[in-house]
């Protein structure tokens, strides 16, 4: 039998861990029996993808405890992913359409990418129905999204806008919770997201029926609690005054580039690729694309950001 776990432990675990002590690990007997349930007809998962890159779908791919093969063969209830389905065309509309009416109220709206606004979404088509007509994706959210229990905005595109949010932005693309407004919006930033807070929102959402606390942004505070450059292994440069002059050098890379005094996220803890490395370990300024000014007001990549002065 698994032991049952308090919320407050639940959040104790998902601020402690790391990436030598995954939390899809710490967490995986929740996660399993969670999502097992969700599979057994507790609230599915409706997934769209807007402007974007796909980079959160293969972020989530990469998972490994449990496995993606785990998640999506014999836990999570997953009903419509264009980039994972086999359908295409109206039929694999007509399917959404079907689920989103059989779980009205019910079931999680996963958005991956940004929300073209401009030209009525004429930007961002991503589906057609059996008379020819296509759908964008701002119909589809507005559609779907007055139908969810709840939103959760996968990555910084659909969070904030991201990169295709980026100035001139001629699509005029947005954030998802700039369009619901509703219904509960998780920001899960990051580009892509990671896959550990993706999960372990979910299950937060599916095991409490609720949804974790949010900052003002809308991001979970139990994986976006701290700016990184409080965690960050290269901190003790700062506090020295040792600036690298370029990317790869000994010293802080606040010179060159680095935001991690105004990104906030968890990427020193827990890492990429499963806890393989991540930015300023491999010697690459954090571009802090966890936040909603990520890129335009991130900019520059390189040279010095304007927070070190």
């Amino acid at each position: 039998m698994v032991r049952r776990i308090s919320r407050r432990e639940f959040l104790r675990i998902c601020t402690g861990a790391t990436a030598g002590i995954g939390l899809l690990t710490a967490l995986e007997p929740t996660i399993v029996n969670t999502l097992a349930q969700a599979a057994e007809g507790k609230p599915p998962v409706i997934w769209l993808q807007g402007s974007g890159c796909s980079g959160c779908s293969v972020s989530l791919l990469n998972t490994v405890s449990p496995s993606i093969e785990k998640v999506l063969l014999d836990i999570i209830s997953l009903k419509y992913h264009n980039t994972l389905m086999a359908s295409t065309g109206a039929k694999a509309y007509n399917f959404l359409a079907e689920m989103a009416d059989k779980y009205a109220g019910q079931f999680v709206l996963v958005v991956e990418g940004g929300i073209s606004t401009a030209a009525g979404g004429a930007y961002c088509y991503i589906a057609e129905t059996e008379d020819e007509r296509e759908i964008s994706m701002l119909e589809a959210l507005k559609h779907f999204g007055s139908k969810a229990a709840a939103v959760v905005a996968a990555g910084s595109c659909a969070s904030f806008g991201g990169i295709p949010g980026a100035a001139p932005n001629p699509t005029g693309v947005v954030g998802v919770w700039e369009i619901i407004k509703d219904r509960p919006v998780v920001n899960i930033g990051c580009c892509p997201m990671h896959p550990d807070d993706f999960l372990g929102t979910l299950v937060y959402m599916l095991k409490y029926d609720d949804i974790p606390e949010l900052d003002e942004y809308n991001r979970p505070k139990m994986f976006f609690p701290d700016i990184i450059h409080v965690g960050c292994p290269r901190c003790g440069y700062f506090a020295r005054g040792i600036f690298a002059k370029n990317p790869g050098d000994e010293g802080c890379l606040a010179f060159v580039g680095c935001k991690g005094m105004v990104a906030r996220a968890r990427c020193h803890q827990r890492q990429w690729n499963n806890g393989t490395n991540w930015c300023i370990a491999a010697g690459a300024p954090c571009q802090a694309c966890s936040e909603p000014t990520f890129p335009d007001e991130c900019s520059p990549l390189y040279g010095r950001y304007r927070v070190s002065d």
